[in-house]
């Protein structure tokens, strides 16, 4: 011991009137009550005390401290505790709160979403077949206000749904989303640096809101909700055990109305209500509603195939032909298709539910190939009946042989050129030959004009009359009489 604190308790001795020995009958307690003597409590209730209650709900403000409103509390009573004294008592006051209330939260900082274990049963009215519902709840970490509802699955269409209506329903947004580590919430859970769904995040990003999924294996980071879940399963849908429904929204009706009621039910150990709370704390802390309403999008990555465009639930999509090969970020809505490159948008599209069909825009095709995709089987016979009616039928002869017409286009083009170097009116000589002969070929046609054939007259149909065949193995048609 050092010499200060034998000095301390050789003064308390003298103090208490003890002297060396001390008596046989004594023990440690009955010394330590001669050297610390407990003062009387009216001494130690003499000095007002702050309002206990009134300290915990300020300290759910942002920036509010435990030293502030000590200071607070000594402007207004001098004689009042000291510091160490106002925090110890504090601490004591709030150990015996309920574990929720004991958990300190910044007003408007942070929603926690889950599911409930329990399901409720829906009963279709026309095959009486039974559905669990499942149970969304959400609470706010200050006032504990609290949101549930009923959808159909724990899929990500449903918990984005109920995360829109949730946030509709407080009229502000929280400064934090935390949720468990559930597949919709969270698509690769990690200690250290969890990465949450695509569809999440952009959730959260058209909101101005940030995800902090709770760690795995540890329920306490979520305390709140589960205590709210607890709530909700006993407050809410025990009272609803010996209700039928029939329909999801009959079902979440008779929830809300319960819902309200939780809310506005008075705090036992504050006063107060959720209700009251979160007008006072969360809202004024919450962020406003942006303009619009989140459009539920899907996202996947995909790679750009050679032919610069990228498959999407069986439909192509074109992209700018500088990305072949590229990995982009597809975002998928119920109108729309976009693809971005490096969190930048590269293209977008009207979805398509044509499967094996593409979509392209001209401006994503090299040149050479912009100029390729104006022609279509329409325009290349439209031309060709400008040159005369049998080039125009050798081409849609062309096009017709084809199993896609694309595939016949260069063969068109083609015969464009030959106009060009050697006329329309012995094109059209030409291209009449060609179909007396069967040869429409790009071919065919240009060796009949580089020879001259298309000056010669056209050679005479033969009339296709059968010859009789005589064979004593064919038995002609005598025989079946």
């Amino acid at each position: 011991m050092s010499p200060t604190t034998v000095a301390e308790y050789l003064r308390r001795a003298t103090m208490a009137g003890l002297s060396w020995p001390l008596p046989e009958a004594w023990d440690d307690r009955q010394l330590e009550a001669q050297l610390f003597p407990t003062l009387p409590k009216a001494a130690r209730d003499a000095r007002p005390l702050p309002d206990w209650a009134e300290v915990h709900r300020e300290l759910a403000r942002k920036g509010v401290t435990l030293l502030l409103l000590w200071e607070e509390y000594k402007a207004d009573y001098p004689d009042g505790l000291q510091y160490s004294q106002f925090c110890d008592r504090y601490r004591a006051w709030a150990g015996k709160l309920d574990l929720v209330m004991r958990q300190h939260h910044r007003a408007g900082e942070k929603l926690f979403v889950d599911y409930a274990g329990q399901t409720v049963p829906v009963v279709d009215p026309l095959t009486g077949e039974i559905r669990e519902a499942q149970i969304f709840v959400a609470t706010l970490g200050a006032s504990a206000y609290t949101y549930a509802e009923a959808t159909w699955t724990q899929g990500l269409s449903d918990w984005i749904a109920s995360h829109i209506r949730c946030l509709e329903f407080l009229g502000a947004v929280p400064a934090l989303l935390v949720p468990d580590n559930l597949k919709s919430a969270v698509a690769r859970p990690c200690r250290y640096e969890p990465q949450a769904n695509a569809t999440y995040e952009d959730l959260s990003d058209h909101y101005g809101t940030a995800i902090l999924p709770a760690r795995v294996r540890h329920p306490r980071d979520k305390a709140k909700v589960e205590n709210s879940v607890l709530l909700v399963e006993r407050w809410i849908l025990a009272r609803l055990r010996h209700h039928t429904f029939f329909s999801l929204p009959e079902l979440n009706a008779a929830i809300r109305e319960l819902l309200d009621m939780l809310n506005t039910k008075p705090f036992k150990k504050l006063p107060g209500c959720r209700q009251a709370l979160f007008e006072q704390l969360d809202r004024p802390a919450m962020k406003p509603l942006p303009a619009e309403r989140y459009t539920y999008a899907e996202w996947k990555k995909a790679r750009v195939h050679i032919d610069y465009h990228v498959e999407v639930l069986g439909h192509y999509y074109s992209v700018p032909y500088q990305l072949v090969k590229q990995e982009l970020d597809v975002r998928i809505t119920a109108h729309t298709v976009e693809l971005l490159h490096h969190n930048k948008r590269v293209a977008s599209h009207r979805r398509s539910s044509l499967k094996g069909r593409h979509t392209t825009l001209t401006g994503h095709m090299p040149k050479a190939h912009q100029q390729y995709a104006h022609w279509t089987p329409q325009r290349l016979v439209h031309w060709a009946e400008k040159t005369g009616p049998a080039t125009a039928e050798v081409v849609a002869t062309i096009l017709s042989s084809r199993a896609h017409p694309q595939q016949g286009f260069r063969s068109c083009l083609g015969i464009m050129r030959l106009g060009k170097s050697y006329g329309d009116e012995r094109l059209e000589a030409a291209c009449q030959r060609a179909l007396r002969l069967g040869a429409t070929s790009y071919k065919s046609l240009q060796s009949i004009l580089k020879n001259g054939l298309d000056r010669q007259a056209l050679p005479e149909a033969e009339e296709a009359t059968p010859k009789p065949i005589a064979h004593p193995n064919i038995r002609g048609g005598g025989y079946y009489h």
